[in-house]
C-alpha cells in the first residue's frame, strides 16, 4: 500500500494511508526482517523496505501492513 510520510508542526512523523483515509502519528520505529517497521498510534504496524531520511519529507513510499 502507498503511505505518505511527513512531519507535523511539532516535528512528529505522521503516516497517511489514502485508501483507508487514515492519518496517524508514528509512535515507535524498529528494525524488521525486510527493513524498518513503524508502529502507528492506532496499533497498525507498517514495514518499509526503504525509509527515506527526514530531509526528503513529505514523500510517498510503498509499505506492507504486518499487524
Amino acid at each position: 500500500m502507498k503511505v505518505m510520510l511527513r512531519l507535523n508542526d511539532a516535528g512528529t512523523l505522521i503516516a497517511y494511508v489514502a485508501k483507508k483515509d487514515l492519518e496517524e502519528e508514528v509512535v515507535k520505529q524498529t528494525d524488521g526482517e525486510q527493513g524498518k517497521v513503524l508502529t502507528l498510534a492506532n496499533g497498525w504496524e507498517l514495514e518499509f523496505t526503504e525509509l527515506p531520511d527526514s530531509k526528503s519529507l513529505p514523500v510517498t513510499v510503498e509499505a506492507k501492513r504486518i499487524a
